[in-house]
């Protein structure tokens, strides 16, 4: 019998909204509503938060949420993933961003692997086809291309392919889901950035650059992540709607942070 770990990294310092997995929303911390969200997947056998700040901690505690205090020092979250991964035993750690408090459970059910030697060293990352096509041009939003087995070739801030011979084709892009190996993890932690890591800021180029395979698992979300404050203040507007005909956000999830956690 597989274990299966969910793992929500959460970085105090962002760039663009500094403290944002502690931003309210609604009377909770953004962090709790992704963990909440994470917690309706069952088939998971435990849910943790990866932080470096204590306050993040504190809140944590204070919520009653699973967390671990990770090294400072970390410049992405898939070398936070790795320290995670010697401290916690699992034999598939599906990770979740912390920075998407809308994320459907059924996205991180996809991410599940079926069939997966937990030796390997797999590494999945959930992509979706764009609908909305402001989301083609928002450098924000990485696009995929990959292969005819569903493995990455190349990612991008900007629309990718380009229809140059024919227009019968979708974009794609990332959904913040991903599953990983002790092994997949242990790579990333061992393993520096390479230049394209760095020139695209895209953490997943980890796997690319060095010819390592990353499986591109087709799924649909209506999520999206908080990366600024108009991201946050549509988020609130989204839950406050959720919210007009309960009591409480605990009611949201069915009192199952409390019971469980």
């Amino acid at each position: 019998m597989y274990k299966y770990i969910g793992v929500i990294p959460a970085r105090y310092g962002s760039s663009r909204l500094p403290g944002k997995p502690l931003a309210d929303i609604c009377g909770k911390p953004m962090i709790w509503w992704v963990y909440n969200r994470v917690l309706q997947v069952k088939e998971l056998d435990g849910v943790y938060i990866a932080t470096d700040d204590k306050r993040i901690v504190d809140v944590c505690h204070d919520l009653k949420m699973d967390v671990l205090l990770t090294l400072s020092k970390h410049a992405t979250h898939l070398d936070r993933l790795s320290e995670f991964a010697e401290k916690v035993s699992a034999n598939f750690y599906i990770n979740v961003n912390g920075d998407e408090p809308l994320i459907e459970p059924e996205c991180i059910r996809d991410l599940i692997p079926i069939d997966v030697d937990p030796e390997s060293d797999y590494a999945a990352n959930g992509m979706m086809v764009v609908e909305n096509p402001v989301d083609a041009i928002d450098t924000s939003k990485g696009k995929i291309v990959t292969d005819v087995n569903g493995y990455g070739m190349y990612i991008s801030r900007y629309p990718i392919p380009y229809p140059k011979a024919s227009s019968n084709y979708q974009i794609k892009k990332f959904v913040g889901v991903q599953c990983f190996t002790k092994k997949a993890l242990a790579f990333c932690g061992k393993t520096p950035r390479g230049p394209l890591e760095q020139i695209e800021d895209c953490d997943e180029f980890r796997f690319l650059e060095n010819g390592y395979k990353l499986k591109f698992i087709m799924t649909h979300s209506t999520a999206f992540a908080v990366d600024t404050q108009k991201d946050l203040d549509k988020v609130r507007a989204i839950i406050k709607q959720e919210l007009r005909f309960i009591d409480s956000a605990e009611d949201f999830f069915g009192g199952k942070n409390n019971e469980e956690s």
